[in-house]
Order: C-alpha cells, then structure tokens, then sequence
C-alpha cells in the first residue's frame, strides 16, 4: 500500500513475483481512508509516498504498473519484504 497522506491518497498494489504489481484498489479522500482503515487492519504494510502514490493514482485497478515505475516500487517492495522477514 502507497498512500499520499496529505490527500488521503492510497493506492494498494499486489505482487505475486510472475509479472509486474498490479494496482487492485485506490482511492482517494474517504475512500483512501477506508483502503487504508483495511490495510491496517489486515496490518498490511503502508509506505508513505506523495510522488508514487500521485503516478500509481493514474494506472486503473486491475492494470500493471507501467515499466517507468518498475524502480520506485521495487524499492518499496524490497522494504516492505525485508521488514517482514520475507526477502530472500
């Protein structure tokens, strides 16, 4: 999850490590809320990005994340994987 705290931004994406993250949900003022009420609920990890979360905003749920953005968020991945225990 990728949110914008300043717009209640939130964009959740999905990685299953056979393709690139997939955008699943975003949303932004109540409805950002709410996906990120979710994802701390469910304790899914939350990284805070204004830039990416603002370029992930534009893909459409159900899509890849275009290749540009294929750094950026492997960063966030690699972060996110090492905080959980789960990077190799």
């Amino acid at each position: 999850m990728i949110v914008q705290p300043k717009r209640s931004l939130a964009v959740a994406l999905h990685y299953d490590k056979t393709g690139a993250p997939v955008v699943t949900a975003k949303g932004k003022g109540a409805i950002g809320e709410k996906i990120i009420e979710v994802a701390k609920a469910h304790d899914i990890p939350i990284e805070e990005n204004e830039v990416l979360a603002g370029a992930l905003s534009n893909v459409e749920i159900g899509d890849e994340i275009p290749a540009e953005l294929y750094k950026a968020v492997a960063e966030v991945l690699v972060f996110v994987l090492r905080l959980s225990g789960r990077a190799h």
